[in-house]
């Protein structure tokens, strides 16, 4: 195996800039190789500041440039098809989520990872933050007891805020986005709670809908900009997702609330506190293991740093196809409960 993995990274937007990119580049076991982008100055730019080579195509780039492992980091409808070809060139695949736009096609890059015989790994960074992971470690103590009900947001100002096309950016195109709010926050918020709760869900409601975000020209954007979820867990545990492009007020929500028979957990909601537990009989303790990430306040995901570890020792992503697949399931039946008016069982 490679002591330094080599990175081709497959769009060079602003979650490839504020985090894949420099995160790769800050790591000395890996290095930023190649940059892809349609934007042809774009590519270039980029790639020029890490002396990588610069494509505008990603076949090519597969063809050309020396490669261990690729970063898919462009619109959604490109995920599986790009991936799928990297994994057809034998290299390791590390794809922002969603990693797909349909069940089918995820299972086709379960399927193409396993032919290769290289890692899959999904980019869902909000069950490494560390007040997310405290959270666990302190729910697997017991002392909180059974989780009976959760609450978590996120919720912000939107994609056009974030992206570096702002409101012409491909979030906000149906064709390349698919899902709106529920590709780029729900999907974050199902996969945290599979991992909060070690619980799987099996039935989704809930609405979701267009309200407030528009393009340039005054229309409602094509995609979803808010949603509220209600699920329930194979162990009956019930919640609710509230997810929203249209927080104005300029502070970011990602906040999440356990329900314990023993007590209760707060995560996220604490600028010095990361976790903070209140219990029943009046004790409390104080976790202050930092903030969870926000747009405004970046830091560290660990994402590319934990990919290339798994890739250095041979180790599988705990992050991988299945668990991506599993968090894409929960919020594509969420789509279509919210089109037919009823909690829907999710079929994995």
């Amino acid at each position: 195996m490679p002591k330094i993995v080599k990175y081709g990274i497959i769009g060079a937007g602003a979650i490839s800039q504020r985090r894949h990119i420099p995160e790769i580049h800050a790591n000395e076991q890996s290095v930023v190789a190649a940059v892809v982008d349609p934007v042809k100055d774009r590519a270039h730019s980029v790639a020029e500041c890490y002396g990588a080579q610069a494509f505008t195509s990603h076949k090519k780039m597969l063809e050309q440039a020396d490669l261990d492992a690729v970063v898919v980091a462009g619109p959604n409808a490109l995920h599986a098809p790009q991936s799928i070809d990297a994994f057809k060139a034998g290299l390791h695949v590390l794809v922002e989520k969603p990693m797909a736009t349909t069940k089918q096609e995820a299972k086709a890059m379960i399927a193409a990872s396993k032919k290769a015989k290289k890692y899959l790994m999904i980019g869902m960074n909000q069950r490494l933050m560390p007040p997310h992971v405290k959270a666990r470690e302190v729910l697997d103590q017991g002392k909180l007891g059974k989780i009976l009900a959760f609450e978590t947001n996120f919720k912000h100002s939107g994609a056009d805020h974030w992206s570096v096309d702002g409101a012409a950016s491909w979030f906000f195109k149906k064709n390349l986005a698919v899902l709106g709010v529920n590709g780029d926050l729900g999907i974050h918020k199902a996969d945290l709670m599979r991992f909060l709760l070690g619980e799987e869900f099996t039935h989704v409601g809930g609405f979701i809908a267009t309200l407030d975000k528009k393009y340039p020209n005054g229309k409602l954007i094509a995609v979803d900009d808010n949603a509220y979820l209600t699920l329930k867990t194979d162990a009956g545990t019930i919640g609710s997702i509230h997810i929203s492009w249209t927080n104005y007020a300029g502070i970011e929500d990602n906040g999440t609330v356990l329900h314990c028979t023993n007590g209760v957990m707060r995560i996220g909601m604490d600028p010095e506190y990361g976790v903070m537990v209140d219990y029943a009989d009046g004790s409390k303790d104080r976790y202050a293991v930092g903030e969870v990430a926000t747009n405004d306040k970046q830091v560290s995901s660990g994402v590319s740093d934990a990919f290339t570890e798994c890739i250095i020792n041979r180790r599988k992503p705990a992050i991988d196809g299945d668990e991506g697949y599993r968090a894409l399931q929960v919020i594509l039946t969420a789509v279509e409960a919210a089109k037919e008016g009823a909690t829907k069982k999710i079929r994995y």
